[in-house]
């Protein structure tokens, strides 16, 4: 896929953009801002700024801890447009959840020189 990019996402939690910052690296279609990667990506929350808890992002959106498996978490990400001010939702159980707002995008590997 040749107009495809791979980037780092911020997202922050709009009840608290303080709090729980989300990265996540991606594939995205360079046209639409779709995911365009359909493995598993890698992704962490940092919680307060010093406990930061990485993730892996199954492809039906399930936000695996691996150490913490009664964390059973998930992501909208792979059905938005992946650009700055889109929002989507993350759940963390049945009945709650929260909605983030991607407020950076960078191309993974531009400070290296590369495009």
């Amino acid at each position: 896929m040749s107009d495809s990019r791979d980037i780092r996402m911020l997202a922050l939690w709009r009840d608290d953009p303080t709090e729980a910052r989300l990265t996540v690296d991606l594939r995205i279609c360079g046209e639409t801002g779709a995911v365009v990667s359909g493995w598993d990506v890698f992704g962490a929350f940092d919680l307060d700024g010093k406990h930061c808890r990485p993730f892996v992002l199954r492809r039906d959106g399930a936000m695996d801890f691996g150490a913490a498996p009664e964390m059973k978490w998930s992501a909208n990400l792979r059905e938005i447009a992946i650009k700055v001010g889109a929002c989507f939702v993350v759940r963390w159980n049945d009945n709650d959840s929260g909605e983030y707002k991607i407020v950076k995008i960078a191309t993974l590997g531009a400070k290296d020189g590369r495009k």
